[in-house]
């Protein structure tokens, strides 16, 4: 019992620690990992959702050192490209997933979760088409462990190329999936990016809603069409009953303009602003931290062959194609 006392009391020792200068982004996400492996995690903690609410906490926090200005030029200026591959990704996800002769529902979810948010957008997605919880599962799964090798090579890539920190800022919020990851790869890269890929991000992430009432809106029409075929009129009514529940915008992206919006109408509160800037920065360390502390082999193993193929597909794809609109 004390050995196990004494590794959850080093988990939460490093997780402090993580709030000081003296561990890096990169660093905080292999201890994170290194804490998996070791299996140093308190099984009480669940880091995925304690990275969650931290990391909503963070955003807001980083809104009080971005100028408004810079936000929405960074913002419009990748507009058209954020629907153009948000578009481009949930038509391929559809058709490689036919091609693969695999689940369509899981398909769906890998796909906005490639397109969107990554984690957010499939549980956003999910109860619209009525997915299982094992599809739910598979689906973060992939999403997940792209996740964290995002995260890694995003930054050795984008100094290979030797890219602006405008252009690794769009590029990371564009191709990379969940927000904590763009957020962490940008941190990584150079502080610069951070205030460039967080607004862009952001702004990917609001397709959220318009996705969700469209998935909800096909599937029940997939869903009436074949109850029709099968003359099964009883089974028509129960779906046009069901209203699956549609996460819209998500409530910390709405803080986290409000933030940019207190901080450029207010400049009086610099200092503060700073401040809250600064610690916000310390906390997202810390949820590198955890999202290294909640990666493990059987969530890679439980993801499946196919779901997997399919998601890196998609990834690659994204990643590619965006890097060639942002630098050419």
């Amino acid at each position: 019992m004390q050995v196990i006392a004494l590794k959850h009391i080093m988990f939460l020792f490093v997780g402090l620690l993580c709030l000081t200068p003296f561990i890096s982004s990169s660093l905080a996400l292999v201890l994170g990992l290194a804490m998996a492996l070791l299996k140093w995690v308190p099984p009480q903690i669940s880091p995925a959702k304690l990275v969650k609410k931290l990391l909503a906490i963070s955003i807001v926090g980083l809104g009080f050192g971005v100028s408004f200005a810079a936000a929405k030029s960074a913002a419009l200026t990748s507009l058209p490209m954020i629907v153009v591959f948000i578009t481009l990704t949930l038509v391929l996800a559809l058709g490689f997933s036919r091609l693969l002769s695999m689940d369509r529902k899981t398909g769906t979810l890998i796909g906005a979760g490639t397109a969107i948010c990554g984690g957010s957008a499939v549980a956003a997605v999910a109860p619209t088409i009525q997915a299982r919880p094992d599809q739910i599962a598979v689906a973060l799964g992939c999403v997940f462990v792209l996740n964290a090798v995002g995260l890694i090579i995003f930054p050795m890539v984008g100094h290979w190329l030797a890219m602006t920190p405008q252009e690794f800022g769009i590029w990371a919020a564009v191709a990379i999936h969940d927000t904590s990851s763009v957020v962490g790869a940008a941190e990584v890269y150079s502080s610069d990016s951070l205030e460039v890929a967080t607004s862009v991000k952001l702004l990917r992430a609001l397709a959220i809603a318009p996705v969700a009432v469209f998935s909800a809106f096909v599937y029940q029409r997939i869903q009436q069409r074949r109850a029709l075929k099968g003359s099964a009129v009883s089974n028509v009514e129960a779906v046009s009953e069901s209203k699956p529940k549609v996460q819209l915008i998500p409530t910390f992206i709405i803080f986290y303009v409000l933030a940019i919006v207190i901080a450029n109408l207010l400049p009086q509160g610099e200092v503060i602003y700073t401040e809250l800037f600064t610690w916000a920065k310390r906390l997202l360390v810390v949820c590198l931290y955890l999202v290294g502390a909640s990666m493990s082999l059987s969530t890679i193993r439980n993801a499946g062959f196919k779901p997997m193929l399919l998601a890196i597909v998609l990834w690659l794809i994204v990643s590619v194609a965006s890097l060639l609109w942002i630098t050419w």
